[in-house]
């Protein structure tokens, strides 16, 4: 009978250890061992064979994958390199090990998703029509229709001009922008451009979820976010139609989606006694 075999970067990321990206710079480097053996890129395996990474077993997740909507605090760093200091992972203090899906400016506040799922990481970085994040600015000048408008239609910065945006003026100071790309610190990067300074900066939305937690805590999203959230990531949904459905559409004015009412329980962060 032949054994179901797959990637050992796919397998490492379905595992839960880390994304198919962190898994090829694991073998770049050498740190992995399949049955004993340093593996080259692209080798396939299977549940009979031995991985290991820095000696570590690395077994076949059985459990329910963690997904975590986190309010992610001004300072701190989204990395999981325990070394830095006010890195996301030890201010959590999570039971399990857990990874930040893409990442926030350590200046910048907000939602960001946690998890243990590799795979889904690599599904979201690669929607990108449907992969819509919200943001609320505050700029240091008054804002102007004709930054509105500027904002809204793409600005030069790193080489290539931003997408075509949402941008909607909530104050005097104060607007809402929705991106589908996320270039190096780029709303910062677009003001800028125009001349004005982000004194703060928080996001408000990624794809379906809404932030709805208190900075420093963060929940469990509810089976029924995580299907809908799978939906709009499928490589099957290209359309700009498809990066919410009818019935979840996010206005402007409504922060909220329609799955709030299912929501887990919220948990305070349990502070690292180490930090």
């Amino acid at each position: 009978m032949e054994l179901n075999q797959t990637r050992i970067n796919k397998f490492l990321s379905e595992s839960g250890f880390c994304s198919r990206r962190e898994a090829d710079k694991l073998l770049e480097q050498g740190r992995i061992t399949i049955n004993g053996k340093v593996p080259e890129l692209g080798t396939k395996v299977s549940a009979e064979d031995e991985i290991r990474v820095d000696g570590k077993l690395i077994r076949e997740k059985t459990e329910k994958p963690i997904y975590l909507a986190f309010y992610k605090p001004v300072g701190i760093e989204c990395t999981t390199n325990q070394n830095v200091r006010d890195n996301i992972v030890d201010y959590i203090n999570y039971p399990k090990r857990i990874f930040p899906i893409g990442r926030l400016d350590k200046a910048s506040e907000g939602l960001i998703f946690m998890t243990n799922d590799g795979d889904i990481v690599n599904k979201i970085l690669r929607a990108r029509n449907n992969h819509e994040k919200e943001y609320i600015v505050t700029v240091n000048r008054p804002i102007t229709d004709r930054f509105i408008e500027r904002m809204g239609n793409g600005i030069p910065i790193l080489d290539t001009v931003t997408r075509k945006c949402k941008v909607e003026q909530i104050s005097k100071y104060v607007f809402r922008i929705i991106l589908t790309q996320g270039l190096n610190r780029q709303i910062r990067r677009m003001c800028e451009y125009l001349g004005y300074e982000v004194t703060a900066l928080k996001r408000t939305r990624i794809i379906n979820i809404s932030l709805d937690v208190h900075v420093g805590r963060y929940r469990e999203l509810t089976d029924a976010e995580i299907k809908q959230l799978n939906q709009l990531i499928a490589p099957s949904s290209k359309t700009e139609e498809a990066s919410l459905p009818k019935s979840s559409k996010v206005d402007f004015g409504n922060a909220k989606t329609e799955n709030s009412k299912f929501q887990k329980p919220i948990h305070r962060i349990r502070k690292n006694p180490n930090s």
